[in-house]
This record gives C-alpha cells, structure tokens and sequence, in this order.
C-alpha cells in the first residue's frame, strides 16, 4: 500500500509539471459512505453485528491532463473526501462511539474513455492516506473513554461517467471503493482493514489549455 501510494505520488509530481498546455478540471461531490457490517468478536451470536450507517460525504477533486486525444486521456487527479458522520449502531449496550468522521486523499490516475464527446466513461487508481476521527460521545450515554484518531493507508479504485451539459461543466456520477485501515472503536472486530464505498454525483468544471486535450 505504502510503495502504491509513494509511485502515485512521485508520477504526479514529476509528470505534471510538463503538462501545462493541458486542461485543469475541479470537481464537487455530493454522496453516501457505504461499510461493511463487521462482527464484534466475543458477543452473543444472536447478534453481534456492528451497523454501519450511510455517511454524507462531500469530495473536491483537482485533475490535470497528462496526455489526450479523442479516443482516450490521461488525467493525475487527486480526490479529497470527506465522510462527515458516519453513523454506529450495535443491538448490545457496549461502548462504542455513536459514530465517526473520516478523511481520505488519494492521488490517482484516471483513464477516460473518448473524452471529447458528449459522454465520457472513466476508471481511476491511486493511493494515499486515510484519517479516522471517532465521536466524543458513546452510542448508548456518556462520553468516549478512548476518543483516538486513526491515520492509515489507502488505496482507491473508482469507476465513474461524465456527460456534457453546458459548455465547460460537465455531470459526474461516480463509484469508488476506498481500502483503509479501520478505526479506533474501542471493540475487536479481527479485522485490520475495511472497504469504504463511496457514491455519488457532482459538477466538473474544466478549464485552461487546449479544450481537445483532455
């Protein structure tokens, strides 16, 4: 994870800077964090499942075109998100914190398909750092023993469309699966990484360089 992450990193780095004749494209976000429920280890088996909620998460992306043609383009792009409350839930009165926060930046390349036209598939891979923010408070009363922040790794991979509305904007609807480290909540659950879904639409505003590049 940490040679992925440092690969992405040094490309986008090296490479971009010579990509000044490209397109620059910022986008804003709008979605849901889908978790896995994961098993506490050592509750009854009648129901031992730690909930995940659906998180409202918000995502600003800065890309820049690497390479271009009306067939293909190549973007460094780099993903900043933000789950600002993902809901816990457990059926036992165990203290877990009620939820948490997370923040994700990925730096990744991202491949669209005929980027010229109207409507533009695309895949992204990368990899970065992920932080975890537990709650204050617990999910049943009172306040959270061990309210400890969790820095991980990350790797993403992102599916996604994008499709022209007015001149320089486009519509972006997006999939992508964020693989972390797992946060601090104070129960053993065996597991030492989990999968981050995120879904979600937004606006692509692209601008600067030549308008076929990218």
């Amino acid at each position: 994870m940490k040679q992925l992450t440092l690969a992405v990193f040094l490309a986008t780095c090296v490479i971009a800077p010579s990509a000044g004749a490209q397109r620059n494209e910022l986008t804003g976000i709008l979605g849901r964090t889908f978790v896995s429920d994961q098993g506490i280890q050592g509750a009854p088996a009648y129901d031992s499942q730690l909930r995940f909620g659906k998180g409202l998460t918000f995502e600003v992306n800065y890309a820049r075109g690497l390479l271009g043609g009306p067939l293909f383009s190549l973007s460094a792009e780099v993903p900043f998100v933000v789950n600002v409350d993902q809901d816990l839930h457990a059926a036992l009165p165990i203290r877990i914190p009620d939820g948490y926060k997370s923040f994700i930046a990925t730096p990744a390349a991202r491949l669209n398909i005929f980027p010229v036209t109207a409507v533009s598939p695309w895949v992204s891979i990368g990899g970065g750092f992920a932080h975890f923010s537990p709650s204050s408070d617990l999910l049943f009363t009172g306040k959270n023993p061990n309210p400890t922040g969790t820095t991980t790794g990350a790797v993403e991979a992102g599916v996604g469309l994008d499709v022209k509305v007015f001149k320089e904007f486009r519509l972006r609807g997006e999939a992508r699966d964020f693989w972390t480290g797992v946060p601090q909540l104070n129960v053993p659950t065996g597991k030492d990484h989990q999968h981050n879904y995120l879904v979600g639409v937004g606006i692509v505003w692209r601008f600067g360089g030549n308008s076929r590049s990218f």
